[in-house]
């Protein structure tokens, strides 16, 4: 039993976790990293990448199909699930490993292999009999997968994103509970695979998406690859080795699926951590209060980043707020309050959904633009998705967009600079726009918006579409 002294504590070794530890210790705190595992970021072990990876499959497999339209004909698409799935982990296993050795390179002494919980404001208990005293802590604990009751009684048939990965061959069905990023995404991908996919979910809406445009046709295109199933209420049983689904609503029914993955989300790694010991005030879900801006719990010395405090559950926002709270964990009791980024969020389907800044209000002023016809998309027969981009009034200044269209997800990248540089629709299309590329439809949505300003289109360019665009 050894007691451990430092300046800051940092507890789990996650995306945030990595970032605040380095933060703190490039503004010279003393640290230490606690992990129970250190198996690597749930970006690369059962999240971003492993999902991507088998996402990437899926689209191989429903290009294949396609290629007939260019006048390339490619007979029997076979999938063969068991190298897709030994794909996935192989490169999975590498993406994790990388992360696990970059715990090599820090100062000895850092990592402690453990679980820990508070005792007191600044103290910790270890399950492997240490302690710790830290003149600042930082939660950086994460979250995981959740089953809710419908499904706790199937045991290895219930599937989250903590287990797909590990299956060794694709299901022939899968009935997956949740309309969210990663719900969306895996049926999606297991759809393209070949596998027997239905999606279903509580709610009328999928994705996050906000406007009515976005919904409807998100529906209608992830509609049109899987059975879809909104605004349900769901139970499940085991059945002779599969699952028996039911479900409620218009579109009620009931029927067997080989496995049923279960996406309702992620609550945070909070429980057993001795919050009370700390002190520290807790919400209704018995996470800390905390601000935002210092990501500091209270008046503690205590900061939490990343999935832990349910915020802004993406990986650039994890890594910044780790950042930010090692940083002051490291300077505590001065703390800085830097200006947050604008929400930003990707789900990668086909086409993919970018959803950033500012949701529409009363005052807000649209603009849109289709793909079903754009110049780009059309070439590469993918002409289908939409955008919808939101200003501020009276000069159009850019507030937020969703996108769901082809190129979705490099195209977002120059909004939320646009959005975060306080640009106008005005500004953007005096910026050059190569031809034939997708950004080239993002022009009609920003015309839109000068249009319903005061000062209307910019002058000095031709503003109109290219020919063909």
């Amino acid at each position: 039993m050894t007691h451990h002294d430092t300046d800051v504590a940092v507890i789990g070794a996650g995306t945030a976790g990595i970032a605040a530890e380095r933060s703190a210790r490039g503004a010279g705190a003393r640290t230490l990293l606690i992990d129970e595992a250190f198996r690597g970021t749930l970006c690369a072990t059962t999240g971003c990448m492993p999902s991507k990876l088998l996402i990437a499959a899926a689209g191989a497999a429903h290009d294949a199909r396609g290629a007939d339209v260019f006048g390339i004909s490619v007979s029997d698409v076979a999938v063969d699930g068991r190298a897709v799935m030994a794909r996935v982990r192989q490169e999975r296993d590498k993406f994790a490993k990388s992360t696990r050795d970059s715990f090599d390179d820090l100062p000895d002494g850092t990592c402690i292999m453990a679980r820990a919980r508070f005792t007191a404001r600044t103290e910790l208990a270890l399950d492997n009999g240490d302690t710790v005293s830290a003149r600042a802590i930082v939660i950086a604990t994460g979250s995981h997968a959740s089953v809710p009751e419908p499904f706790e009684g199937l045991g290895d048939l219930a599937l989250t994103n903590e287990s797909v990965f590990e299956l060794e061959d694709l299901p022939g069905s899968l009935a997956v509970v949740g309309g969210g990023a990663i719900g969306l995404e895996l049926a999606q991908a297991m759809a393209r695979l070949g596998v027997d996919t239905a999606l279903f979910d509580q709610s009328e809406t999928l994705g996050g998406a906000q406007h009515p445009d976005v919904q409807a046709l998100l529906a209608k295109i992830v509609g049109g690859e899987l059975s879809l199933h909104l605004g349900v209420n769901v139970s499940a049983e085991p059945a002779d080795g599969r699952v028996r689904l039911s479900w409620s609503g218009a579109s009620g029914g009931e029927r067997l699926f080989d496995r049923v993955l279960v996406a309702t989300g992620r609550p945070p790694n909070v429980d057993g951590l001795g919050l009370d010991a700390a002190g520290l005030e807790l919400d209704d879900h018995g996470v800390p209060v905390f601000d935002r801006t210092t990501m500091r719990c209270g008046d503690a010395p205590v900061f939490i980043a990343g999935d832990a405090n349910a915020d802004a559950p993406v990986l650039h926002e994890a890594s910044s707020e780790g950042a930010v709270a090692g940083r002051n964990a490291a300077r505590y009791p001065a703390v800085d309050a830097p200006e947050r980024m604008p929400p930003f969020t990707l789900t990668f389907t086909d086409p993919p959904l970018a959803i950033l800044g500012e949701g529409p209000t009363d005052g807000t002023i649209v603009g849109g633009a289709s793909y079903a016809e754009q110049g780009r998309a059309r070439v590469e027969a993918r002409a289908q998705g939409l955008v919808r981009l939101y200003g501020a009034a009276p000069d159009g200044r850019l507030t937020g967009a969703e996108l769901f269209c082809p190129g979705a997800d490099h195209m977002a990248h120059l909004l939320i600079r646009a959005i975060q540089c306080g640009d106008t629709a005005s500004d953007l299309l005096e910026m050059p726009f190569y031809h034939p590329t997708l950004e080239e439809g993002l022009k009609p949505a920003l015309r839109e918006i000068c249009k319903k300003t005061p000062s209307g289109l910019p002058t000095g360019r031709d503003l109109s579409d290219a020919p063909g665009a």
